[in-house]
């Protein structure tokens, strides 16, 4: 028994998965979502009633056991959670756990999944990441569609006879609970561990020989096809790393970071993003200066997007960072269409950093942000400033021009005349 809100180390999850590596029968299923929180079984499930996305038999066991733990309690409960360091690093924590025959799914197709039952089998199947957008129904669909394949994975295997243990689990959460030891602390406190959980694992790098010639970090990145079609690709790139890079190019003036996907999402065969930078000296600064020139989307092997790009470029040696980027016209950065095709694709990309030049020791250089210095509220206050600085400097000159007679009228002597010229 654990108390509540206990945090499930690595070492204390390899302790609970003992059993499943020492049983006759090991077959185990993984399946991982980009994200995922115990609150999401009960808020989808009573939230929506006849739309309750968990409806084959492993999920609806596993929200029966929940709600009755709820009911039972007389009180609110802050249930135990696996560290989201120790559920990211899973994959690799299973096949050091034993001799296991690795399989990887990401587009599934039941018929032709082969499962030898007289040898150890792991299965990773990669689910379709939550929608990051304002909308639940959209998450709430895709959760529906991660169920689908749950169910359709395990019947498959009980028709065939097979034995299997399952772990539903995801890469970060995706609801951050009030811990109780922290709950003292200043909310930008809290706000700051949020933000290191979530950029927590390290950025895409490209090698050439033994030199890191790419880094490129981004807390979201995501597309949307004929807005509609979501592509969440931060698990496959930044996460599980399935992304091919091998087509990217590096050199002294110019740089290429070349992401290419497989079945990225249904309805899509092929999905490859390019990144171009370049690397000029400008005599007005009598410096190099990194550029980030445009973004480029091939898909399904022919048809091409190309976009523009304003405002990205830092210092040769340094890094670009930017906390928005996309094609919004709200977003600092933006990535403007500059064909027809590139009108069908949205992007976005949250706290992106990204350095093709110059790079020491893996890391990222300093990073020159695409905030510069006078932030729309600094331009607003300096304006209100200067035109109530130009009405008070009008009014003490009008005022200064005020003159006063020096000759005034004798009722005793004669008239005083003024001629028209004073």
């Amino acid at each position: 028994a654990m108390h509540e809100g206990h945090i499930v180390s690595a070492q204390e999850l390899t302790e609970f998965l003992q059993p499943l590596f020492t049983q006759n029968s090991r077959n185990l299923i993984l399946f991982l979502q980009d994200r995922l929180s115990i609150d999401d079984f009960t808020y989808f499930s009573e939230s929506y009633g006849n739309k309750n996305p968990f409806q084959n038999q492993i999920n609806k066991l596993f929200i029966n056991l929940l709600q009755e733990i709820l009911q039972s309690s007389p009180s609110s409960l802050v249930l135990p959670a696996v560290d989201c360091k120790a559920t990211k690093h899973l994959p690799s924590i299973l096949q050091e756990s034993g001799d296991w025959k690795l399989t990887n799914v990401t587009n599934l197709n039941v018929s032709q999944l082969e499962v030898n039952a007289s040898n150890p089998n792991l299965l990773v199947v990669q689910l379709q990441p939550l929608d990051s957008g304002i909308k639940e129904i959209s998450t709430l669909e895709a959760i529906a569609e991660n169920d689908k394949m749950i169910g359709r994975v395990t019947m498959d295997l009980q028709e065939r006879g097979i034995h299997f243990s399952v772990i539903y689990t995801a890469v970060r959460p995706s609801r951050i609970s009030r811990r109780t030891d922290v709950v003292t602390e200043l909310r930008r406190q809290l706000m700051a561990a949020e933000e290191e959980d979530s950029l927590s694992y390290p950025p895409l790098n490209v090698t050439t020989g033994n030199h890191t010639c790419i880094l490129f970090h981004a807390s979201n990145f995501s597309l949307k096809a004929n807005s509609s079609v979501l592509i969440d690709l931060t698990n496959a790139t930044f996460v599980t790393q399935n992304v091919d890079t091998s087509a990217s190019e590096c050199s002294d003036s110019n740089t290429t970071l070349s992401l290419k996907y497989t079945k990225p999402v249904n309805g899509i065969s092929s999905l490859e993003i390019r990144f171009l930078m370049t690397n000029k000296f400008y005599e007005g600064s009598a410096r190099k200066w990194s550029t980030l020139h445009s973004v480029e989307i091939v898909h399904d092997g022919g048809k091409f997007a190309e976009f523009s790009v304003s405002t990205i470029s830092a210092p040769a040696e340094y890094s670009f960072h930017c906390q928005l980027v996309g094609t919004s016209n709200l977003y600092p950065a933006r990535l403007v269409p500059s064909n027809e095709e590139a009108k069908n694709w949205d992007v976005f990309i949250s706290n992106l950093q990204i350095q093709g030049f110059n790079i020491i020791n893996n890391q990222f250089s300093y990073a020159s942000d695409c905030t510069g210095f006078f932030t729309p509220g600094i331009w607003m206050g300096l304006v209100t400033s200067i035109i109530l600085l130009w009405i008070l400097t009008y009014g003490i000159h009008m005022i200064m021009q005020l003159t006063t007679n020096n000759r005034f009228d004798d009722p005793k002597g004669p008239a005083l005349s003024v001629p028209q010229t004073e």
